[in-house]
C-alpha cells in the first residue's frame, strides 16, 4: 500500500538560493552562540536557546510564531534571521505489515544551488516498540555485494541537522509531538498514547562512523534529558567495521553497538563486506572486546545476513561461537532481503533454525529477524534513493 501526499514541509526546505541557516542540529551551546550572533544580547542568549531546545524538541515546532514563551520582537528576530528545518516527503509508503517507509529530501547546506538529495528512512513497530532506522550518508562508499544501497555511490554526509530531521519528521507523521494525532490508515502505532518512536537504529543509508562527528551531535541530542530524551539503550548505532571509530562511539556516545559481521572468515568477507580488507575480522573483534561499558547488560549485536549456500553451514555455526567466545553478544540472524539484480538467494528457514539452533546451545541469544516491510523494499539491505553525486562539470557550472 503506498500513500500520495501533499509536500506540505515544501515551504521549509531551503530554496535554491542562499538562505538562512537553520538551527535544527545544534546543540545548546551553539544553540546560544548562533543567537549572539543574530544580535540577542550574550547575557539572554542562554535563556533563549533553552526556550528554543524545548520548542523543537519537545514540541516539535516549526514555526517561531507559535513559540509563545518568548517575546513577539525576539520571534520575529529569529524568523528573519533562521529557519526551523525539515525535509520535504518525497514519498510515504505503508507496508501490509504496518511499516512505514518515506523518502526524505534535502538540499545541501552548505551548497543551496546544487539539486537536492534524497534518503529512505524507514518505522517499524511492534508491540513492545516503535523503532526508526535511520540514514546517515546519501549513498553508501563500502559496496557490500548483499546490499542494495551499496549499489548507489556515496553523493555525501548528512549533518546532524538532517539527521535529527528525519527523527522528527517521523514524530510529526506518527503523531508522536504534543497534541499530535495518529495516522488512521492501520499503521501498527501504538493506540495507548505512549510513543510511536521508542528506538532509534542506525542502520539506513550509509556508514555511520564514516560521518562520526554529526552522527555523534544528532545522537546527543537524541537522548539529551530535556529533549528527545530518547534512552542510549535504546539507540544503536550499526557499523561494517570502522575500527578507529568504535572506541570513541563507546567513549562519546555511550550508545549500543551493532556489527555487520556476515562472515567468519578474511576470503569470505572480503567479498561480502569489502571494508573487512582495511580492518579484517581480527582487529574488528579486538575493537568489540574493548568497547566501554560492555558486559552482559551491555552486549553487542553482531548482525550475521543468511545466504543459501555461502555463509549459512553447520560449520560457520560453530566458527561464528568460536570468534565470539568472551565477547557479551547478541546474534541478530537476518533473512536475506531481494533486491533487483542481486546474485545472492535466501537461506531456506530450516537451514536458519539450525543455524540457530548451533548457536543458541552454545549459549548466545540469536533471533531470527522477521522481514519487515519487503513489499515496498523497506527491509534490511533494500534501501537506496536515486540522488547521484554531481560531476566535477557540474558543481564548477553552478559556482559560476
Amino acid at each position: 500500500m503506498s500513500i500520495a501526499l501533499n509536500l506540505d514541509h515544501s515551504s521549509a526546505v531551503r530554496s535554491p538560493v542562499a538562505s538562512r541557516p537553520s538551527l535544527i542540529g545544534l546543540g545548546k551551546p551553539q544553540l546560544a552562540e548562533a543567537l549572539v550572533g543574530a544580535g540577542i544580547a550574550e547575557r539572554e542568549s542562554k535563556m533563549r536557546a533553552s526556550q528554543l531546545w524545548n520548542w523543537l524538541y519537545v514540541n516539535g515546532v516549526t514555526d517561531f510564531e507559535r513559540m509563545t514563551n518568548v517575546a513577539k520582537p525576539v520571534r520575529q528576530l529569529l524568523a528573519d534571521k533562521f529557519i526551523l528545518d525539515r525535509p520535504e516527503i518525497v514519498s510515504e509508503q505503508v507496508s501490509s505489515d504496518g511499516t512505514r517507509k518515506w523518502l526524505f529530501r534535502f538540499r545541501d547546506p552548505a551548497n543551496p544551488l546544487y539539486p537536492p538529495v534524497e534518503v529512505e528512512t524507514v518505522y517499524i513497530p511492534e508491540q513492545d516498540r516503535g523503532t526508526l532506522c535511520v540514514s546517515s550518508q546519501v549513498g553508501c562508499t563500502l559496496t557490500c555485494s548483499f546490499c542494495h544501497t551499496g549499489t548507489q555511490k556515496l553523493v555525501r554526509n548528512l549533518t546532524a541537522g538532517e539527521i535529527l530531521g528525519q527523527v522528527l519528521m517521523a514524530r510529526e507523521r506518527l503523531g508522536d509531538f504534543p497534541g499530535g494525532s495518529r495516522p488512521d490508515d492501520g499503521g501498527l502505532v501504538p493506540a495507548d498514547g505512549s510513543r510511536a518512536i521508542t528506538n532509534i537504529v542506525m542502520m539506513g543509508m550509509g556508514e555511520p562512523l564514516y560521518n562520526y562527528e554529526n552522527v555523534k551531535q544528532a545522537l546527543l541530542i537524541a537522548s539529551a534529558g530535556d529533549g528527545m530524551s530518547l534512552s542510549k539503550r535504546r539507540i544503536t548505532l550499526s557499523t561494517s567495521g570502522v575500527v578507529p571509530f568504535i572506541e570513541p562511539t563507546g567513549r562519546e556516545i555511550d550508545v549500543m553497538l551493532a556489527i555487520s559481521l556476515h562472515a567468519t572468515n578474511n576470503d569470505l568477507r572480503d567479498v561480502l563486506v569489502p571494508i573487512n580488507k582495511k580492518w579484517p575480522i581480527e582487529e574488528l573483534l579486538e575493537a568489540c572486546r574493548k568497547y566501554p561499558g560492555l558486559s552482559n547488560a551491555r552486549r553487542i549485536t553482531f548482525e550475521y545476513v543468511m545466504l543459501d549456500g555461502i555463509n549459512d553451514s553447520d560449520a560457520e555455526a560453530r566458527e561464528l561461537v568460536r570468534l565470539l567466545a568472551g565477547i557479551p553478544a547478541k546474534i541478530n540472524l537476518i533473512p536475506f532481503n531481494p533486491w533487483p539484480g542481486s546474485n545472492y538467494g535466501t537461506s531456506p528457514s530450516s537451514r536458519i533454525e539450525r543455524f540457530a539452533d548451533i548457536v543458541n546451545k552454545a549459549g548466545y541469544a540469536s533471533p531470527v529477524r522477521t522481514p519487515r516491510g519487503r513489499d515496498i523494499f523497506a527491509a534490511c539491505g533494500q534501501l537506496k534513493s536515486e540522488s547521484e553525486r554531481l560531476s566535477r562539470k557540474d558543481r564548477e557550472a553552478l559556482a559560476g
